[in-house]
């Protein structure tokens, strides 16, 4: 693995699935037709013409049972579901002792720390011990076998419940939970982060856990071919996420029965009561429009828990527990109380609520593993032969993407997602080749790359591809992704003022600003099809984000096939010993720089040209003989804002060189309008008359 980003914890050796992917022209992952995907109301489903509950079991007409919720006197009516699991008493007393134990130790972890969310554990707990114990076939001591399920908290923010499954587990010691939760240099963040191996992804920032199951889901479904389910926790305040019903929209589409979603809908958010607050039918009838099974339960009833997530398990569909919970379940002072959220118990309140749970305890399930498979060493695949241009012919760097992404399909381990323009892209000629490792995400970019984190997740790697305006719409996620120190890359289209008529709602003109922001993050932007085919094969074994910027136009190929373009460093395409000024572009602005250096040499002012291909990391060392061979003058030129991008980058890598420096920074500084391509550059002051007024203006000025 080349790059400099640190590979998560918990995916050690190369990164690549332990099993084949599926063989291209496969069925196996054919999307469900709408027509085809589930309506009906699952609770009282029929198979066969006879109604059956949510175990499995046969009944005249839905036997439905009157209880209450502890705490609220609601009464809440469910599917009987009682010895239809083969629960014993036994069974009972075990799963509540562990209940009772998830909950103690997510007062007492998040007590010493002094922070954290125990309320928002303690509704979930009863959801977890049924979970752990009967139902997540997961090695601990293994977290890399191919077999294992996935458990994504989506609600990242109960990581003390998480934590306490994981000594439940016997992963971590109890020592480990009370004394260094949330602690600096603890591996037990404040929200769930990979550096414990048995976590796959970071969550906390809501509505990302269940689209990353999606990806993992996908990846089980369509190319491991491996029987693991994905289980995802999330909270009923992020189903007011849009990006939950991507999800659920995608998971339908695809035909995701491996993945299920446990809705705690405990009613309180953090400042007072979530939209639907304790609504399952409005829940219900919204997780069935997108074709989804919903499964209405008692979050804290055993028996229903468990009938709930054995139906889940054997599912042809997508399903979602909606699991009504009392948010401090336990505890009388908070339960169901608004105020509370975020917040650590009082110490008094603490130790009479760990007491009531039964004290301190150690309880350890015994793992319960998934039946091995036979784990394969991925060959590699074929040779990549990258396309090959002809020198001087006009080719747009965006074709080159997809040429080049086509050519990375000889690897079996690369993925391609695009949001619906693939045509635009050039995704499409590698979805046309391998449509088994092709995923179309629609108009929902927040999907797009959540899905490629998952498929990550499982060994695979993603190139993902839209317009840079619209990955806007997927930041956060992105931001995310870094986070959960995921390799993947990024392709935006359409960048710049440059696209033309399509106007600035298409215009991609803050993406090299906010790409560079990304931690760890490489970004790019190749002026003709030779480098950009280059830099595309890079990025298959690039680790952490990676962001390529392509062009819609077609410009000269500049490069001869096989040049190097290592990540990092830069091209001088003009200059000598008396150059006067130096050009400094990337992209599309290189061509206008070529033409200006040609204009300023006839006029008798020699010009370097360097063409700045890789953004970030930047080549400093190129930069610094330019301004000594300039005497400190340089104009870069930029297709975007002039906040964050190229010429910050050049200005941030110059800052403490110590020498004078004379730069003049053209970007685009208007809101632009329809128009072509020239007349747009023009306008902005980044064409190449822009460029020679600039730089004669630097060159009469004494060094």
């Amino acid at each position: 693995m080349t790059g400099h980003h640190p590979r998560r914890v918990n995916r050690t050796g190369p990164a690549s699935p332990h099993y084949p992917p599926a063989s291209a022209g496969t069925a196996l992952c054919r999307p469900v037709p709408s027509r085809e995907r589930r309506t009906a109301a699952p609770v009282a489903a029929r198979r066969g013409g006879v109604a059956v509950n949510v175990a499995g079991r046969a009944v005249g007409r839905p036997a439905l049972r009157v209880g209450r919720l502890a705490g609220t006197g609601e009464a809440i009516m469910a599917v009987r579901t009682t010895t239809a699991t083969g629960l014993r008493a036994a069974d009972l007393e075990e799963l509540g002792n562990l209940a009772a134990q998830l909950r103690a130790d997510s007062v007492r972890s998040s007590s010493s720390a002094g922070s954290g969310h125990p309320s928002s554990s303690l509704s979930a707990a009863d959801l977890l011990a049924v979970l752990l114990s009967r139902h997540l076939r997961y090695d601990w001591a293994n977290p890399d076998n191919p077999a294992n399920d996935h458990l994504i908290f989506s609600k990242g923010h109960a990581s003390p419940l998480l934590y306490s499954v994981f000594k439940a587990a016997g992963a971590i010691s109890d020592e480990e939970l009370i004394n260094t939760y949330r602690k600096f240099g603890s591996r037990l963040q404040g929200h769930p982060t990979p550096v414990l191996p048995w976590v796959d992804v970071a969550t906390g920032s809501l509505g990302q856990g269940l689209p990353i199951g999606v990806g993992i889901a996908l990846a089980g479904r369509c190319l491991d071919q491996l029987p693991y389910h994905v289980w995802v926790l999330c909270g009923d305040s992020e189903m007011a996420e849009g990006s939950i019903w991507e999800a659920l929209d995608k998971a339908s589409h695809y035909g995701l029965g491996n993945l299920t979603a446990m809705v705690d809908v405990n009613r309180l958010g953090q400042r007072g009561p979530t939209e639907l607050e304790w609504d399952l039918d409005a829940y219900r009838r919204r997780v069935e429009a997108f074709g989804c099974e919903a499964i209405p339960i008692d979050g804290h009833d055993l028996e229903q828990i468990d009938a709930a997530l054995t139906r889940a398990r054997g599912a042809e569909h997508p399903t979602v527990v909606l699991a009504r919970t009392v948010k401090g379940r336990g505890v009388p002072e908070i339960e169901d109380k608004n105020g509370f959220h975020g917040k650590p118990l009082k110490p008094d309140v603490a130790e009479r609520a760990v007491a009531a749970f039964g004290g301190v305890r150690e309880i350890v399930v015994p793992a319960s593993p998934p039946d091995p498979v036979p784990a394969r060493s991925p060959d590699g695949g074929g040779l990549v032969q990258l396309p090959q241009y002809e020198k001087g012919a006009k080719v747009a760097t965006r074709k080159a993407y997809g040429e080049a992404l086509l050519a990375l399909g000889a690897r079996p381990t690369v993925v391609a997602l695009d949001g619906e323009v693939s045509d635009s892209t050039h995704a499409e000629d590698f979805a046309k080749a391998h449509p088994d490792r092709f995923f179309e995400m629609f108009i929902s970019e927040q999907q797009m790359v959540s899905a490629a984190v998952g498929l990550q997740v499982r060994g695979y790697r993603p190139f993902v591809s839209t317009f840079a305006a619209f990955l806007s719409r997927a930041y956060d996620f992105i931001r995310m992704a870094a986070i959960s120190r995921a390799d993947l890359a990024l392709s935006g289209s359409h960048a710049g003022v440059e696209i033309g008529a399509d106007g600035p709602s298409q215009m991609g003109l803050e993406d090299l600003a906010s790409m560079r922001a990304i931690h760890g993050s490489t970004v790019l932007y190749p002026c003709d099809a030779v480098s950009c085919a280059a830099l595309v094969e890079q990025l298959a074994d690039r680790a952490g984000i990676s962001y390529l910027r392509t062009t819609r136009g077609t410009y000269p190929v500049l490069y001869d096939n096989g040049d190097s373009f290592p990540i990092g460093g830069s091209k001088q395409l003009r200059g000598g010993e008396d150059d006067r000024v130096a050009l400094i572009g990337a992209g599309v602005t290189v061509h206008n720089c070529l033409a200006a250096a040609d204009t300023l040499a006839g006029q008798g002012v020699s010009a370097r040209v360097i063409d700045l291909y890789s953004v970030k990391p930047l080549d400093r060392d190129a930069l610094v003989a330019a301004v000594r061979a300039t005497g400190g003058r340089l104009v870069v030129v930029e297709d975007h804002y002039p906040q964050g991008g190229i010429g910050a980058a050049v200005l941030e890598a110059l800052a403490d060189l110590g020498e004078p420096l004379r730069v003049t920074h053209l970007a685009v500084r208007d809101l632009p309008t329809s128009g072509s391509s020239g007349e747009l550059m023009d306008a902005a002051g980044i064409g190449t008359d822009a460029i020679v007024e600039a730089a004669r203006a630097l060159a009469s000025v004494p060094a």
